[in-house]
């Protein structure tokens, strides 16, 4: 029997409005949360208008999950309930643990190089990973990983695989720890080159398309069914898209907002606390 893994069902991003107002397209996050467990959320904004983008993501709180954002132009500034502050710039990733809890903002601003061209360019993605219910409680922390740190793996065709967390190619990404045993690639394929791995049968299987190539439009996901062998190819023109995968948790999710446990009790009691200032568990 084969165990190679196809293209179940491949779903188009909707056009949504988050924050104070950023206009953003979400390929994950509109259909039954349990569909692509571990992974809740994805989001993906790119704009030349800064009125797209610029009231960003005032203060707002997290727990129970890991937020991961990856930007490919523009730069987001941060700061957090615990004192941290600074910038992620181009090519760079932040994996945030909520865990416990946490109160954060983002901010967007576009591209000083296009600037220079006439517009301002912001380009990024930001995916949500669930917690075991062991770990929703866990002290929140950061990996904030720089350009420069992230290897590139050259494949024979002048293809080129970016491996942010998990390994590809014998290259291990500098995110580590992460609990779901995820993979986060950004995977730049060559026309008539193919993208093959092998993964955990049961593992959710994911890619995200940034520039299609007529067979997968751009901004499409593509699900792929359970199996050990995956292969992606680009036949006639080139194809770049984000590769993701993770272990299920196969537990209750209850979902409100920025925040994701495993029953409405625990739902409930989060934004209790919330109004009544006991959120923050760890404080800076």
């Amino acid at each position: 029997m084969s165990n190679k893994r196809e293209v179940q069902r491949i779903i188009k991003s909707r056009s949504v409005t988050e924050g104070a107002g950023v206009r953003l397209k979400r390929a994950i996050g509109f259909l039954e949360p349990e569909l692509f467990d571990p992974f809740l959320l994805l989001d993906d904004f790119h704009s030349d208008n800064p009125a797209d983008y610029l009231a960003g993501f005032p203060w707002h709180p997290h727990r129970g999950i890991e937020t991961i954002t990856y930007v490919l132009k523009g730069r987001i500034e941060h700061g957090d309930s615990l004192g941290n502050s600074g910038v992620i710039g181009e090519g760079d990733v932040q994996w945030m643990t909520a865990g416990s809890g946490i109160v954060h903002q983002e901010m967007p601003e576009g591209s000083a190089k296009d600037a220079q061209a006439g517009g301002r360019r912001l380009q990024g993605f930001q995916l949500w990973a669930n917690l075991p219910r062991i770990r929703k409680m866990m002290d929140p922390r950061y990996q904030e990983i720089k350009q420069v740190e992230i290897p590139v793996v050259e494949l024979p065709g002048g293809s080129r695989v970016r491996v942010i967390c998990g390994a590809f190619g014998g290259v291990a990404g500098p995110v580590k720890d992460v609990m779901i045993n995820p993979q986060y690639l950004d995977v730049s394929l060559a026309a008539e080159d193919a993208f093959t791995m092998e993964l955990p049968e049961d593992h959710t299987a994911l890619a995200y398309v940034i520039e299609g190539d007529g067979r997968y439009e751009s901004e499409s996901l593509l699900h792929f069914s359970n199996g050990t062998e995956l292969s992606i190819s680009a036949p006639e023109k080139p194809l770049r898209f984000l590769f993701i995968s993770g272990k299920p948790l196969s537990e209750p999710i209850a979902w409100g907002g920025p925040i994701v446990m495993n029953t409405k009790e625990e739902l409930d009691q989060a934004f209790r606390e919330y109004r009544e200032g006991t959120f923050l568990k760890v404080k800076g």
